[in-house]
Parts: C-alpha cells; sequence; structure tokens
C-alpha cells in the first residue's frame, strides 16, 4: 500500500475537476481525498496499490476534457486506514 500527496495548478477549479478526481479514484479502488485550495490549485491524498496509484495518478495527470494542468507535484506519505475516497470542502 501507498500512498501520495499531490498538488495540481492550472485551469482545475470551476471545471469539475474535484469530480472527476474522485471518479477516477472510483476507477481504480483508490482512498484518499481531494480539495480546491483558496489560490486555485487542487490537493490531493491518493492511496493504494502501485499498480493501481500509477494508473490513478497517469490518468488524474492528464485531467479532464476542461482542465489543463501546469504543474503537478507528487510526495510519497505514510499510508493511512480508511474505506473510502471523499470531495472535501474548500480549505
Amino acid at each position: 500500500m501507498v500512498r501520495f500527496y499531490i498538488r495540481i495548478s492550472g485551469r482545475v477549479q470551476g471545471v469539475g475537476f474535484r469530480y472527476f478526481v474522485a471518479q477516477t479514484a472510483s476507477l481504480y479502488s483508490i482512498t484518499g481525498w481531494v480539495r480546491n485550495l483558496e489560490d486555485g490549485d487542487v490537493e490531493l491524498e491518493a492511496q493504494g496499490i502501485q499498480e493501481d496509484i500509477d494508473a490513478f495518478i497517469e490518468r488524474v495527470r492528464q485531467g479532464n476534457r476542461y482542465s489543463q494542468i501546469y504543474e503537478f507535484e507528487l510526495h510519497p506519505l505514510a499510508p493511512v486506514e480508511e474505506r473510502k475516497f471523499r470531495i472535501m470542502d474548500w480549505w
């Protein structure tokens, strides 16, 4: 089990990006959360088996059809006990 913190800059708010991330997490059995940040970025934590996380990250890095990714930060974290992926309220 692996977990990553991801921060994404670009056109990622007001374009359904958090819902795209949550749907993608569901496809790959990823747990964690996603939320908008005050500065216009989106941040998330994602956890799953390495193969699923790799596929999830690749798809999220491409974005949905309305988003445009400029920067994509990725940092490893220690796994935690959780059961689902959540869309969180603003910062």
